[in-house]
């Protein structure tokens, strides 16, 4: 792969623009360029999720999903590629499937919450979340391929499940705290 990054500053991006893969250039509020930023937070978010304790089946899953990013990210910056397939959002399918089956159906909605690693999972998902709507109105103008948007789509999906899924393992019981369980909305609690 040689060295990619040898220099760090380029003073290129100055002006307002920056360069894509494909070597155009193009300034950087565009919509693109925001997609990007929503998909390396949300990487990087899952890169702190990592430092807490899961188990190692949620670690390696989170570990191959910051890969897919980088993939999907790749993806991005350069107009046209296609570098997710739709085997990808498939995969997350079944670790939904399989994580959901351990769950009680919910009856009421959640609050994001519980133990801390549930609670930066439920964030994460809510930059997932963001990440798929700046990837829908990039689609309005640009093409983008249906298993990146896919794929943004179904992560939030196996985010929230696996918030669900640490809270329980965790113990603690219902209604949450530094113990973990769900967290569950009390309408008008405070009316």
């Amino acid at each position: 792969m040689g060295h990619r990054l040898t220099k760090i500053y380029t003073r290129t991006g100055d002006a307002g623009t920056t360069g894509l893969g494909d070597g155009s250039r193009t300034d950087k509020d565009a919509a693109r360029i925001a997609v990007m930023g929503d998909i390396d937070e949300l990487n990087s978010l899952l890169g702190v999720i990592l430092c807490e304790t899961l188990p190692d089946a949620v670690r390696a899953l989170l570990t191959g999903i910051q890969h897919d990013l980088f993939d999907l990210g790749g993806e991005m910056s350069i107009p046209g590629a296609a570098l997710l397939n739709v085997a990808q959002p498939a995969r997350l399918e079944a670790e939904i499937d399989r994580y959901n089956a351990e769950l009680a159906p919910l009856k009421e909605f959640i609050l994001p919450g519980g133990n801390r690693a549930a609670a930066l999972i439920h964030l994460a998902r809510t930059v997932c979340r963001r990440a798929e709507r700046m990837l829908v109105t990039l689609a309005k103008d640009e093409p983008v391929s249906d298993a990146g948007r896919q794929y943004l789509n179904r992560l939030s999906d196996l985010l929230f499940v696996l918030a669900r899924w640490v809270n329980k393992t965790a113990g603690g019981g219902a209604g949450g705290g530094a113990g973990g369980g769900d967290v569950l909305w009390q309408k008008g609690k405070n009316a």
